[in-house]
């Protein structure tokens, strides 16, 4: 998509908050539904995510309207969170949400960071390990991880990202969290 800017923010106007929260709600109905599911959740996690110590970064349209937006902060030591990453439905697989990475990446290099993290829900089932009992073999269960669906892990991995654990039954039986990780400096 062309037309749109990456800015970090500080704030956010009312509209913005509105907007920014809006795309949680959609961004996440069929993915995570229980993540955000009320507007009211959804307002509470732009706010935290606006707080000082962390990063808020958007991707706004030329009349500033927000497309999408992401989140990070330090997580332990060297090592950032990206949580949570968001983009409006309708403008999907334009390269915002590539966009967005690489904008926090480069913050969190420039904080000297080594690594940037996040985990990914498997609540639709989206992949192979959807409905397994994972402690069994979660090495294996992590080497042969495929998307049987649509499942955001598949991107995060076409932005370099390696799956670098498993928490089973994070939201409920069968119902994986997905670790991820990223080397940002060697």
């Amino acid at each position: 998509m062309t037309g749109f800017a990456i800015q970090k923010l500080s704030e956010l106007s009312e509209q913005q908050r509105q907007e920014a929260a809006d795309i949680l709600v959609e961004a996440f109905r069929e993915f995570a539904p229980t993540a955000y599911p009320t507007l009211d959740e959804a307002l509470i996690q732009v706010a935290e995510s606006l707080e000082a110590d962390k990063v808020f970064i958007a991707a706004l349209d030329p009349d500033e309207h927000v497309l999408g937006w992401i989140g990070g902060y330090l997580f332990y030591s060297e090592v950032w969170e990206l949580h949570p990453l968001a983009v409006r439905p309708d403008v999907q697989k334009q390269g915002i949400g590539r966009a967005l990475i690489a904008a926090l990446e480069a913050e969190a290099r420039e904080a000297g960071a080594r690594t940037m993290y996040l985990g990914t829900d498997d609540e639709p089932g989206w992949t192979n390990l959807s409905g397994l009992d994972l402690y069994d073999d979660i090495p294996g269960a992590i080497r042969n991880i495929q998307s049987e669906g649509r499942h955001p892990f598949a991107f995060y991995q076409r932005c370099g990202y390696t799956v670098i654990g498993l928490v089973p039954d994070a939201n409920g039986p069968g119902s994986p969290d997905i670790l991820m990780g990223k080397r940002l400096s060697v």
